[in-house]
């Protein structure tokens, strides 16, 4: 019986935690804690902060060590299994209907719609990011001469790296730290 309610509470977790891991804290709290109770305030405070500290989502992360404190290595299976069972059903369901429908005119004209759509969201967290790390904050200053020129050279270098040489991007970003380090320390 432990077994289906971990399945169930996590299933639960997984249908309904839109907005990812952080969005879903708060139905995982209700059901390990309140509804369920497994887990006291601190254990489920503790399980959050090595879920995200640990790679990986932080839902199936914490998934799998409540699994683990209720219902040893059994347990983290079935509540992982839970909380990955829906997003499974929904991609299946709609890669079924898009190899079904994609011939369709509607359909094709649906997907060419969001292309632009997805392209501006990729280039506006870009954009975002290429502030912070120039600026320090998330919008343009005013003044624009507040620059990281640190900064600036390291990104500079990075890009003339990659498309001069067209090298790995990781070793790109792993110099890129290491450059960073260097010449922050030296400031």
């Amino acid at each position: 019986m432990i077994y289906f309610e971990l399945f169930w509470s996590f299933f639960q977790t997984g249908l309904f935690s839109i907005g990812g891991g952080y969005a879903a804290m708060p139905l995982i709290q209700n059901q390990v804690v309140d509804i369920h109770p497994w887990l006291t305030m601190t254990q489920f405070a503790d399980i959050m902060a090595i879920a995200e500290m640990t790679p990986g989502p932080i839902a199936i992360n914490s998934a799998t060590f409540v699994g683990i404190q209720v219902a040893g290595l059994p347990g983290a299976i079935v509540a992982t299994a839970g909380c990955v069972c829906p997003s499974c059903v929904i991609v299946m369901t709609l890669a079924y209907i898009y190899y079904r429908f994609r011939g369709l005119n509607m359909v094709q004209g649906i997907l060419a719609g969001l292309r632009p759509a997805v392209i501006a969201m990729i280039a506006s967290a870009g954009i975002s990011l290429l502030i912070m790390a120039l600026y320090g904050q998330r919008t343009l200053p005013d003044d624009l001469t507040s620059l990281d020129v640190t900064a600036a050279v390291i990104f500079s270098a990075g890009i003339f790296v990659l498309r001069k040489w067209k090298t790995n991007p990781l070793w790109v970003m792993a110099g890129s730290g290491v450059a960073g380090i260097i010449m922050y320390s030296l400031k």
